[in-house]
């Protein structure tokens, strides 16, 4: 499997890095987006931890793949960027907490009106 990174894009704003990427995997199955991250991370020089692969379209045939992935400088700016779905797809969901719900407040105190007599 030989992975080719066709744009390479900085966003400093976001502190990350936007790779395009082509993989080659003759006559091999359609590589995991772990086994992506873990690629994009040594040839990046960066930690896996801070690689999210959004999207990984395989060519029926060719034994080729390209796909999307964002290299974040710091886990802080990946959990506070990424949403919760990507970071599930990719195995980070620790990093970004789930919102908790609301207790619904009880019916009387909803603006009820006081009854006149």
């Amino acid at each position: 499997m030989d992975i080719e990174i066709s744009e390479k894009k900085q966003n400093p704003l976001l502190g990350r890095w936007e790779v395009r990427f082509v993989v080659h995997h003759p006559n091999e199955k359609t590589p995991s987006r772990d086994a992506m991250r873990e690629k994009l991370a040594a040839q990046l020089n960066a930690k896996k931890g801070n690689v999210v692969v959004d999207s990984m379209n395989s060519v029926f045939g060719k034994g080729t793949t390209k796909g999307y992935a964002r290299v974040y400088d710091a886990p802080e700016q990946l959990a506070k960027n990424e949403p919760h779905y990507l970071l599930k797809r990719n195995k980070l969901e620790e990093l970004k907490p789930k919102k908790e719900k609301k207790e619904a407040a009880p019916a009387a105190a909803k603006g009820a009106a006081p009854k006149k007599k």
